[in-house]
């Protein structure tokens, strides 16, 4: 979603690199290169003026126009004050600080992903260990009630009943009785949108928030539709005090500026951001993350997370051992090793969290491995015989042949992957020799024997 701006502040930054001394024009027409380009992403034009102005007040300070390295010290400012800007390290977790089980209202207009959301927040909260009971309050749109059910179902997490007949507040109050004798947490509530914020949906919500006192009353915001998702949040804040947002569709190809203004103009932190269609695309939102991802600095914090939350421990630990015992990396430890990194992401968003690689990568031109090469190399791999994933080494000319015939390539993708493979394990074997003081010790955060070939 951010390349654009992020291209347009690479530029800027580089040219203040290359700055030996720094003067007020410098730093002057600097910031009207960030001002456009925040203007470009779409990000509010009261926000980007305030913006703006920070950073020139701080950046024309004499601590960074006598700095040994002045561009760099502009840098630092223009990143300290857009994480400010996004919410600097405010806690922006759920309150759930209620006797149970805590009410959560989702609200939002039509499209902007309200039901998937719902979904989402209920596995997370599933995995801190909650019991969430959804509950489809939206009436109104066709399938609305039967869409929860069927994320219910894909998640194994209960869906309260409900008919499309029923009254919004009858069905709120009704769900939260049957939560509170049988045990649950959390109940999330699913309410109407509309294409446009009208009175009578308003009214319908101010009466389910004045029946029920949610803990939390989460906008979701479509990140695609820039300063109108902005002015929408605005417009939901005024009549029902929403608590935080819920940004999706984040991993768009829209402008950004929804979550660059959201913030400022309601004053109410987000919370989640949605990166995809699948039910674990929801992260936590910190400002300081995303912002050093606009920057082109990465996120090593997420990546580690991500591969915390994914990696299976057995199987990290069965390769470890195993390599320990024989120094062996087989073709089978390299396809559990690739299906494991897939359940991370798209390699895309993998490689943008690691610092300096999504630039390298953009920069490379077609170049870089694909989902279509990965899967490519699964079917290779799938169709060898355990004896030759064991012991590439046997594969010969006709194996070569039925392998490619197989997994429906060419003996030359065949040869290129076994050519491949053959280095990765000159490189595996490098770094077992390294010992435990070595990197396998300094990456013992991403947790034992992850290091991906």
């Amino acid at each position: 979603m951010f390349a654009t701006l992020s291209d347009k502040l690479d530029l800027v930054f580089k040219k203040l690199r290359g700055q030996g001394v720094m003067t007020e024009d410098n730093v002057k027409d600097a910031l009207r290169e960030v001002r456009l380009a925040l203007l470009e992403a779409d990000v509010n034009f009261k926000v980007v003026k305030d913006f703006v102005e920070k950073v020139r007040t701080r950046a024309i300070g004499t601590e960074v126009l006598q700095s040994l390295a002045p561009g760099q010290q502009v840098i630092k400012i223009v990143h300290d004050e857009l994480v400010l800007l996004m919410g600097g390290s405010e806690d922006n977790s759920l309150d759930l600080a209620a006797k149970p089980p805590v009410a959560i209202m989702l609200v939002g207009l039509q499209g902007a992903g309200k039901t998937t959301s719902c979904g989402k927040l209920a596995k997370y909260l599933k995995a801190q260990r909650k019991k969430p009971l959804l509950v489809p309050a939206d009436v109104y749109r066709p399938a609305a009630i039967e869409q929860l059910k069927v994320l219910g179902r894909q998640l194994d997490i209960e869906v309260f009943g409900s008919e499309a007949t029923q009254k919004p507040l009858d069905i709120c109050r009704d769900a939260h009785r049957y939560a509170t004798l049988n045990g649950f947490d959390v109940v999330i509530f699913d309410t109407a949108g509309r294409h446009q914020i009208d009175d009578y949906l308003m009214e319908e919500l101010e009466g389910i928030r004045d029946e029920l006192a949610p803990r939390e009353i989460l906008f979701v915001a479509d990140a695609m539709t820039g300063q109108e998702a902005v002015n929408v949040a605005q417009g939901f804040n005024d009549r029902l005090g929403i608590t935080g947002v819920i940004l999706t569709k984040l991993d768009g190809d829209a402008k950004g500026g929804a979550a660059l203004s959201i913030k400022a103009v309601t004053g109410k932190p987000v919370k989640f951001v949605g990166l995809g269609e699948k039910l674990d695309a929801l992260d936590v939102f910190h400002a300081d993350r995303l912002v050093s991802r606009i920057l082109g600095m990465g996120d090593v914090l997420t990546l580690i997370e991500k591969a915390q939350a994914t990696f299976d421990e057995k199987e990290a630990e069965r390769l470890q051992q195993k390599m320990k015992k024989s120094g062996q990396f087989d073709l089978e430890d390299f396809r559990n090793q690739l299906q494991q990194i897939k359940k991370m992401g798209s390699l895309e968003s993998i490689m943008n969290l690691i610092p300096g690689m999504g630039k390298a990568m953009k920069q490379m031109q077609g170049a870089q491995p694909s989902e279509k090469e990965l899967k490519r190399i699964e079917a290779i791999i799938d169709s060898m015989t355990p004896k030759e994933r064991a012991n590439h080494t046997i594969i010969n000319g006709s194996r070569r042949l039925r392998i490619a015939k197989g997994s429906g390539t060419s003996v030359q993708e065949v040869n290129q992957l076994l050519k491949r493979f053959t280095e990765a394990q000159k490189v595996v074997k490098q770094l077992q020799k390294m010992g435990p003081k070595g990197l396998m010790k300094g990456m013992k955060g991403m947790g034992k024997g992850m290091l991906p070939f």
